[in-house]
């Protein structure tokens, strides 16, 4: 009776918790208390107070909660005593990254981790295998209006030149790995940086989970959580590159779109990709997918599910599972710090390379163009575009750009994509 009571206590989170802190205190004993010793025993009560604050700031101040509610909630779970290392019965994140767990040192054993793994192991599969972005991507078509940019087709030049970022961030991740070689930045990892500055979540998951997988969940946090913040970012750099005529533009109203170029945009925007940049197929053929069913009108239920509940499972699925990739190994180290600098120099640059195109186009139309549509470019949808509006009515309340900057901003992300497949074309 007493040893089944001892069995029992054993099994509980409140023995792990206690046995994790021990053994962690008896190896920073033996190791000195060096860096790697103090981060074994501080790691996990550190990462479940960071995906506290994940969760104070999905929750209470609203910070795209739709995401980083469940990768606040994986990180939860992966950090939870009872939940690490071998015996966990969630997720094992060995799985994806040791040698001895793939097929021909490369491809994934699927049929063992789904024999052998925890539920996380096999939803996870999905981000892995590099099913879920593309699935959101059809969501996405079904939500969006290509209108405005199939009216001012111009606009696709400001989506191209918020990728800025991304290139110099990429470029910027290379130089920091040089000059600081601990935090492992080579090509891939340089390229998995630089796409957070797309502001496309899913995007920057498709590339990483290729060319950086060790990279994931810094750069899945770090990407949304940029996203989020996209109202506190950018408007004081619109402010600094713009001046107060320039910002009171009002453009004139879009022409009317016909159904028919509606339908033929999704088909012809497909056939080109995939002509030039066959890597960014699987993001931009799902999104004009989407978009098409969307606009054909004669497949609204499947427009529905896939805009509603195909949408929110794969967000949920999505989430969870990158969330539960962060642990103290993978996300407390030098990398991360880095990680978050450059992501936020992505964001800075491509709304800068949309504002400075928009300044140009205003200039040789003669004042036509606003140039506050082209820091919609970065491809939050329609969140960039809404910032776009709100800091042109500040300076002018008869001003309404929100449809023309949806152009640049549906643009974004056609050019985010493109950008992704290019680097997956070079890199992977």
């Amino acid at each position: 009776m007493l040893q089944s009571f001892i069995d029992f206590f054993q099994s509980t989170g409140i023995y792990a918790l206690y046995d994790s802190i021990a053994g962690a205190v008896q190896n920073a004993q033996a190791t000195g208390f060096s860096a790697g010793g103090l981060l074994e025993m501080v790691g996990t009560p550190l990462m479940l107070v960071i995906a506290c604050v994940l969760l104070y700031l999905a929750i209470v101040k609203k910070f795209e909660p739709l995401l980083l509610l469940p990768i606040a909630f994986g990180v939860l779970l992966t950090n939870l005593p009872m939940f690490q290392g071998s015996n966990s019965i969630l997720m094992h994140p060995e799985y994806f990254t040791d040698v001895n767990y793939l097929t021909d040192g490369k491809y994934i054993d699927v049929a063992y981790i789904c024999a052998h793994g925890g539920l996380l192991d096999v939803l996870y599969l999905g981000v892995k295998l590099g099913i879920y972005p593309p699935l959101i991507f059809l969501g996405i078509g079904c939500m969006t209006d290509f209108g405005p940019l199939i009216a001012n087709p111009k606009s696709i030049l400001l989506g191209a030149a918020a990728q800025f970022g991304v290139f110099f961030t990429f470029l910027g991740a290379l130089v920091l790995g040089v000059l600081m070689p601990s935090v492992g930045f080579g090509v891939p990892e340089a390229a998995s940086i630089g796409i957070i500055g797309g502001a496309d979540g899913p995007t920057a998951i498709y590339v990483t989970k290729t060319l950086a997988p060790a990279l994931l969940p810094a750069i899945a946090i770090a990407a949304y959580s940029y996203m989020a913040l996209i109202p506190v970012i950018q408007p004081p750099i619109m402010k600094l590159v713009t001046t107060k005529k320039e910002r009171s533009i009002v453009m004139e109203q879009l022409r009317p779109v016909s159904k028919t170029e509606k339908i033929l945009f999704p088909i012809i925007v497909t056939i080109v990709v995939a002509l030039i940049v066959p890597d960014a197929v699987a993001l931009v053929g799902m999104l004009m997918l989407g978009n098409l069913i969307k606009e054909s009108g004669v497949a609204e239920r499947l427009s529905k599910v896939a805009q509603n509940g195909l949408m929110n499972v794969i967000t949920i699925f999505l989430g969870v599972t990158v969330g539960a990739t962060a642990t103290a190994s993978t996300f407390l180290r030098p990398a991360t710090i880095g990680i978050i600098v450059l992501g936020l120099i992505a964001f800075c640059f491509s709304t800068f390379g949309g504002l400075i195109l928009g300044k140009i186009m205003c200039k040789l139309t003669g004042g036509k163009v606003n140039p506050l549509i082209g820091s919609a470019g970065v491809s939050a949808v329609p969140m960039a575009a809404r910032v776009s509006q709100t800091v042109g009515q500040k300076e002018n309340p008869s001003n309404f750009l929100l449809m023309h900057a949806m152009g640049p901003n549906v643009a974004g992300v056609i050019g985010s994509a493109v950008a992704a497949g290019v680097f997956l074309s070079m890199f992977a």
